[in-house]
């Protein structure tokens, strides 16, 4: 197969697409269709400070390393978790993000959970009896409110994280199947800033996992391979497994499942409480100052009163 730009060998088949690349006019390629969709969708401006959302992986490194390339002010934060086990996760995880860094000669803003709370996140997990046993539920309301926290303290203009199409189909995937009318409301390539809220924007949810592991391998970038320890049986792994059946006999299946939900949200077609969201009233936690709709303190705070009277 031959690149559609040189005549070359082509280096990755992209099926949906219609399209074969080599390596050189691919990592051209991916930075470029980043641009249109950054434009496209509105997320920020090249005079915005952007804050990157790092966890070692092949995607938040290659948003990073994509970024940069377009000469954007981006800026990583890693959050280290105190996930480790017989893979040493969180560890590994942190080294290859500050050498990525320093290789490049990137600032970094690295916030240890444990180091600053007193807690890892599993420990967190166990004592705030939250997750049922695994420490997912935690972990994401944690990571959320360190992000958000860090983005407003540090002064950015927005959050950027490394999800891609295959996360963002699997995710609608589940919401659909609930009928989750809240999170499908909120489900989007942008998520403005409101009441205190940073703006979080995904640059990559057009891009299927296997071109950015593409990308990530094209060039040179060294990331953690091993899947989250608690990951094994999570409902999202089966969501995207079952979505992938489908993209095998249908190539391009993921895209237009995702494409036609973004359409039918904003020409106003989904049949769903649009003004669901007015109802809250949002306002700032007492104790850390974030967004809240809870009477006085936020969920993590919440969370973490439990932990230190159960510890105590």
């Amino acid at each position: 197969m031959k690149c559609k730009k040189c005549g070359a060998r082509a280096s990755v088949n992209m099926r949906q697409h219609r399209m074969a690349l080599c390596k050189e006019h691919f990592v051209e390629w991916i930075p470029e269709q980043t641009e249109r969709f950054i434009k496209k969708y509105n997320m920020f401006a090249r005079d915005e400070k952007i804050l990157v959302a790092v966890s070692g992986g092949k995607d938040s490194l290659s948003l990073w390393d994509i970024l940069v390339r377009l000469g954007y002010q981006a800026d990583g934060l890693y959050l280290g978790l105190g996930i480790d086990g017989g893979v040493q996760y969180s560890s590994e995880s942190h080294r290859l993000t500050d050498e990525f860094a320093k290789r490049h000669n990137l600032k970094l803003h690295v916030v240890d959970i444990e180091g600053e709370y007193g807690y890892s996140i599993p420990v967190l997990s166990d004592i705030s009896h939250r997750g049922k046993g695994k420490p997912c539920s935690v972990c994401g309301l944690t990571k959320r409110h360190e992000m958000n926290r860090i983005a407003r303290d540090l002064g950015y203009d927005v959050l950027a994280t490394g999800h891609n199409l295959d996360d963002e189909a699997a995710v609608l995937f589940g919401n659909t199947l609930q009928w989750s009318s809240d999170y499908l409301l909120r489900q989007g390539p942008v998520l403005p800033s409101k009441d205190g809220l940073a703006r979080k924007v995904k640059p990559l949810c057009r891009f299927y996992e296997r071109e950015m592991t593409a990308y990530a391998i094209a060039r040179g970038i060294e990331y953690i391979y091993d899947e989250c320890p608690y990951a094994e049986g999570a409902t999202q792994i089966f969501y995207k497994e079952t979505l992938n059946q489908l993209e095998n006999s249908r190539p391009g299946a993921k895209l237009t499942f995702y494409l036609r939900f973004l359409e039918a949200r904003q020409s106003g077609n989904l049949f769903i409480e649009k003004d669901r969201e007015a109802a809250y009233n949002i306002h700032p936690c007492e104790r850390c100052g974030q967004p809240t709709s809870a009477p006085e303190l936020c969920s993590f705070c919440r969370m973490l009163e439990k932990a230190k009277t159960v510890s105590e």
